[in-house]
């Protein structure tokens, strides 16, 4: 049997029915959220409880996971002295190596899954530059769906940075 990628998505200003949507046409059946904080305050459609809820009515499990592979940790030791992120640092860290271990996990079970972050392009977001860049380390096919709901994979958001 064909691994089925994983996926990461970011919701952006999208709307939660158009989020949902992407989700279901790429069949995913999870939304792992990798934000260290997750609200927004201009979307609070995508705040946790009301994500939550959406999902549940469309059978969508939310899991958060901002703990373990957000992109602002609460470890003062990932950030430089003038207090930019240091993704380098972060993939040390066990708090880390613990989510990229249930990605995998979710991966060898063939689980369908999206990370999901704020952010609707992956070049710019850490879904490729910290997460997507552990799980290429491990061979593990990460399918990032764009801000036009488009499929990139990892390597080719690589070279748009």
């Amino acid at each position: 049997m064909e691994k089925a990628p994983l996926y990461s998505i970011g919701h952006g200003t999208r709307k939660t029915e158009e989020l949902i949507a992407l989700l279901q046409k790429y069949g995913i059946n999870y939304l792992i959220d990798v934000r260290s904080r997750p609200y927004s305050k201009y979307n609070p459609q995508f705040n946790q409880n009301e994500l939550n809820l959406s999902l549940a009515k469309n059978d969508i499990k939310y899991v958060f996971m901002g703990d373990d592979l957000g992109g602002r940790p609460g470890d003062a030791l990932c950030y430089t002295l003038d207090g930019k992120i240091d993704y380098n640092i972060v993939k040390t860290r066990n708090f880390f190596k613990r989510g990229i271990e249930r990605l995998k996990t979710a991966y060898a079970k063939n689980i369908a899954l999206a990370i999901m972050c704020s952010e609707t392009k992956p070049e710019n977001c850490h879904r490729s530059k910290l997460i997507g860049a552990a799980l290429l380390n491990e061979s593990i096919l990460l399918q990032h769906i764009d801000e036009l709901g488009e499929l990139k994979d990892q390597v080719a958001v690589d070279l748009l940075r």
